[in-house]
């Protein structure tokens, strides 16, 4: 079976989130279970240079983007035993910064035009394409009106994965015939409201549509997580399913993470304590090995569960003995929170921002407590992580969270949860934490718990290949 995976990002190359994990690692994991899976991804100004230094100039065509015609040049690189296919063409992509452009629809248009030309170019003809998000919406649109028909795309099954609906790459109509090269007679394919919907278009045109966890899929029927396409997803309901991401276990590693001060794993934990008290150092918490460490790498955002934090933080501070970390970047008022609430609680509380890998995985090995209560999570990869260091969430049962977090309370679980989103449940759930850090040789049996739980990709990939074995043979 070959499988051509399309992505606006991918490690190491390009990353803005969990999009780039994902495609970073899922074809590594389809290719040892003997899937010839490639990449296709656009190639950025801001790949670092000595990762361009190692692509091979393969081809160069002519991509038509409605009305006109585009240079695209396709290299190729290798990544985990990965082929990588990158397009290229400077005036789309020679420029700073991922997304974010006026002209974003006619990019993203161009690349997906790009996926399906430079196939015969390649003589690489996949049985499934696999789209992510509202940047490769367009290809099972483009194959369905323009491809589907020729001899040598005959026969080609589409995917489409939602990994985060509240993006959905919404545009003006006037896109569609211009920009987007939609025929008139087709524009109802995109056509959603008073606007253009990218998202939209995959969702109606691929053969299957997934999200990244099971919950996720059961929520998304919900007009609170679906973002005003629930109804679209309701009437196709039979072709959408979920499949729980993964992370990559080498590089979550505590037993060989080389950003750790020191190693340990589930059997001698010992080395958590000492990752603690040099943290602690760094970012001039108080020193102690005993007090309870509270962690968080997150985008702050209000999905994220920002204001929940911003409503109680004062209130942890004050009634639990804890030191609280936070580590991420995003809305303005959230970031001058931290930097002002970290003034008053100081030596107890650090605000670090920015995007930092080494001091994530630190986070991750000396917190003792992860906090995630997000209003929504597709499918989060922090509390994985989390769970992979001996770190235990606390969490809102919501999306991919709960999918991957179950509450202790009965003996069995891995980690503390709640229902209801508001400030009051989040205390208690971290209440019912620290009442259980007290516990010191329970709270032992919670962290090799924890350290056993298995979030490699393989479960994840052979999920993916039963859904893409069963395109195949039933369409």
């Amino acid at each position: 079976m070959k499988v051509l995976y399309c992505t606006s990002e991918a490690s190491p190359f390009a990353a803005t989130g969990g999009l780039a994990e994902v495609s970073g690692s899922l074809p590594q994991a389809l290719r040892l279970r003997l899937i010839g899976c490639r990449v296709v991804m656009p190639l950025y100004e801001d790949i670092p240079q000595e990762l361009k230094d190692g692509m091979k100039f393969l081809t160069s065509l002519s991509v038509p983007v409605a009305w006109r015609r585009q240079y695209c040049g396709v290299f190729e690189t290798h990544v985990g035993g990965v082929i990588f296919y990158l397009i290229d063409n400077q005036y789309y992509f020679k420029r700073h910064g991922l997304y974010g452009h006026y002209d974003d629809a006619e990019r993203f248009a161009f690349f997906s035009r790009a996926a399906l030309e430079m196939l015969p170019y390649l003589d690489f003809k996949p049985d499934i394409i696999h789209c992510n998000d509202w940047q490769t919406a367009l290809v099972p649109v483009y194959y369905s009106l323009f491809y589907a028909g020729k001899d040598w795309y005959s026969g080609i099954k589409t995917v489409f994965t939602i990994h985060n609906i509240q993006y959905q790459g919404k545009y003006g109509k006037e896109l569609i015939e211009d920009v987007l090269g939609i025929p008139k007679e087709s524009t109802s394919l995109l056509e959603y409201g008073d606007c253009v919907n990218l998202m939209k278009g995959g969702i109606e045109s691929a053969n299957r549509v997934t999200t990244v966890s099971p919950t996720y899929a059961q929520e998304l029927m919900d007009p609170w997580y679906a973002y005003g396409l629930e109804g679209i997803l309701r009437e196709r309901k039979w072709k959408i399913s979920g499949i729980l991401n993964g992370i990559d276990v080498k590089v979550y590693n505590p037993e060989t993470d080389e950003y750790l001060y020191e190693n340990y794993t589930k059997d001698d934990i010992s080395g958590k304590t000492a990752n603690k008290l040099e943290l602690q150092s760094r970012l001039n918490l108080v020193r102690d090995a005993k007090v309870p460490l509270v962690g968080m790498v997150t985008r702050m955002v209000p999905h994220k569960g920002m204001d929940l934090i911003k409503e109680s933080l004062d209130r942890m501070m004050q009634e639990t003995n804890i030191q609280f970390v936070i580590l991420g970047s995003g809305d303005w008022e959230y970031e001058n929170f931290f930097k002002e609430i970290q003034q008053r609680y100081s030596g107890r509380l650090c605000s670090c921002f920015g995007f930092i890998p080494e001091l994530s995985h630190k986070i991750y090995a000396a917190a003792d407590i992860f906090l995630m209560p997000s209003r929504t999570e597709p499918c989060g990869l922090a509390q994985m992580i989390a769970l992979r260091y001996g770190t235990i969430p606390v969490v809102r049962e919501t999306g991919g969270l709960k999918d991957s977090v179950t509450d202790s309370g009965d003996g069995k679980g891995n980690g503390f949860t709640f229902q209801t989103y508001n400030s009051g449940d989040l205390i208690y759930a971290l209440q019912r934490a620290l009442k259980g850090y007290e516990n010191e040789e329970g709270w032992q049996v919670l962290i090799q718990r924890a350290m056993e739980c298995n979030f490699s990709w393989g479960h994840s990939a052979n999920e993916y290949i039963r859904l893409y074995r069963d395109l195949l043979k039933n369409g």
